[in-house]
């Protein structure tokens, strides 16, 4: 069936339907991380949003090609153009060179997205292998005269700028309130026109290592390069969707848009698309604010605001349990509940295969099945709603509770479709599955099941001899071991 999917598009303030320029293709760009130290969740929201969207258009049945980038040099400490490298800060405090921690910490953030489940980008650029890119793209803002040259630097004019176009349409600020906010927090530089001008190239000072020889001096490019001149390259002057962090809006994602409007002479992106922030007591979760707890620290349970070790899968389930454009305040107590959710719902998917299929469907069940796929669909078609898509999800491990009980009853067609409904959205779209959860829980029951399973046959062979005093034995040894055991009408049932 064909469906309509609406995205909330920054840039217009408002929710669009979704047309690609070119039919069946999907360009998508989201900025990925800058590695200087582990993902924390921060960094798990916009990866997983983005791998939702990712799933989703391919699901409808879109070619899509998914650029994902590495920032691994120009990315300063100061909004003022001004500080140290990240990257090179560290590499200088840990005694490394800059692309040692660059290459350790990539290895890291994606080994974490993999265990989130997190699908890998079509392409996956790093900033200092485009630096050729970025001079041209440079030269090119130069030619067209929205950028001068000052002591072997090169800063974007915005006045200039301004004047031909508008600066600040996706953030809605205005160019004299930027002016003036940068009086404060942007001043001290002396080599700009304007405070509020940003770097497109910065001359390196001596003691600099990251460099790169350039018409104008040697030194690096500026942050918001990168993903204006990678984002070109791999996908065209104009394409689909934009995406990152909603702290992402201004300055960069405003910058990228004064650059390629400044190069090109028209705007590259359709639609721009960002996640709102995880916070810890109303402040925004980052490694500025010295408040964030790393993915790693939440799967091994080392933090003092945690209260034990959570899966990543909890982790994701966590995350899609509010909308991408909403705010998720973090607690312990908050990622138990969402542990209990997500083991519900895969307990849902485990039970589907013990309900015993009749001739015909109970009326509210019949109905439920047959709608379930399309209000699925509609939750997602509206700018991905996946707190809507689980809560239709609990509500299919309520009817699946009720068959299995035997206090409804389902044919084989409609549980078939039910089945296929559910695994579909619950697996492949929102990327929830026991098998991913990364905390060995997985690999445990598969290890443990056929032991068990054996298990619960000596117990059935005890009950029927009627020898309570044993069943009762193995039930109590199960249960210290950590098993949970349900008799049912069709035999005793374990999870972990």
């Amino acid at each position: 069936m064909e469906q309509t999917l609406l995205l909330y598009n920054t840039l217009s303030r408002k929710k669009e339907a979704f047309k690609p320029i070119h039919p069946g293709h999907v360009g998508m760009y989201v900025c990925g991380p800058t590695v200087y130290g582990d993902a924390h969740l921060g960094h798990a929201r916009p990866a997983i949003t983005f791998d939702i969207l990712f799933r989703y258009l391919q699901h409808l049945g879109y070619k899509v090609r998914y650029v994902r980038n590495i920032t691994d040099v120009g990315h300063l400490e100061h909004d003022a153009d001004e500080g140290e490298d990240k990257i090179a800060k560290k590499a200088r405090l840990e005694q490394l060179e800059p692309m040692e921690i660059a290459q350790y910490y990539t290895r890291r953030f994606n080994s974490a997205m993999e265990k989130l489940n997190v699908l890998p980008p079509s392409i996956e650029p790093h900033a200092t292998g485009h630096i050729i890119e970025q001079q041209q793209l440079v030269q090119e803002i130069l030619d067209n005269g929205y950028a001068y040259v000052s002591n072997g630097s090169v800063y974007f004019d915005i006045e200039k700028y301004n004047k031909d176009y508008k600066y600040g349409i996706l953030s809605g600020r205005t160019l004299e309130n930027i002016k003036d906010a940068s009086r404060d927090t942007l001043a001290g530089v002396g080599e700009k026109k304007n405070q509020a001008d940003f770097a497109l190239w910065k001359k390196a000072q001596p003691e600099h290592i990251m460099r790169w020889p350039s018409p104008w001096s040697d030194g690096f490019p500026g942050w918001h390069c990168e993903c204006t001149a990678m984002g070109r390259k791999y996908l065209g002057e104009e394409f689909d969707i934009h995406g990152g962090g909603m702290d992402l809006v201004f300055p960069h994602h405003e910058c990228e848009i004064a650059q390629a409007q400044a190069s090109m002479g028209h705007p590259a992106v359709r639609y721009w698309m960002h996640n709102n922030m995880i916070t810890i007591n109303g402040q925004k979760m980052g490694k500025s604010y010295n408040n964030f707890i790393t993915l790693d620290q939440f799967f091994k349970g080392e933090h003092e605001l945690l209260t034990k070790p959570f899966s990543p899968m909890t982790i994701r389930f966590f995350i899609l349990s509010a909308h991408y454009r909403g705010t998720v305040d973090f607690s312990s107590e908050a990622l138990e509940s969402a542990e209990k959710g997500f083991a519900r719902l895969m307990q849902g998917l485990k039970d589907l295969k013990r309900i015993q299929p009749a001739k015909g469907s109970s009326p509210e069940v019949d109905k439920f099945v047959s709608e379930l796929e399309q209000k699925l669909y509609d939750a997602m078609n509206d700018d991905l709603q996946t707190p809507v898509v689980i809560s239709l999800l609990f509500e299919a491990c309520h009817n699946v509770n009720l068959l299995v009980d035997r206090k409804a009853k389902i044919s084989q067609a409609h549980l078939d479709q039910l089945s296929k409904t559910m695994h579909t959205f619950t697996e492949d779209i929102l990327g929830l599955t026991a098998a991913a959860q990364g905390s060995g829980d997985a690999t445990r029951e598969q290890s443990f099941g056929k032991v068990v399973d054996m298990v619960l046959e000596m117990r059935a062979k005890a009950r029927a001899e009627k020898d309570w005093a044993t069943c009762d034995q193995i039930r109590d040894a199960l249960n210290e071991a950590g098993f949970i055991i349900k008799d049912t009408p069709d035999g005793a049932v374990w999870e972990l």
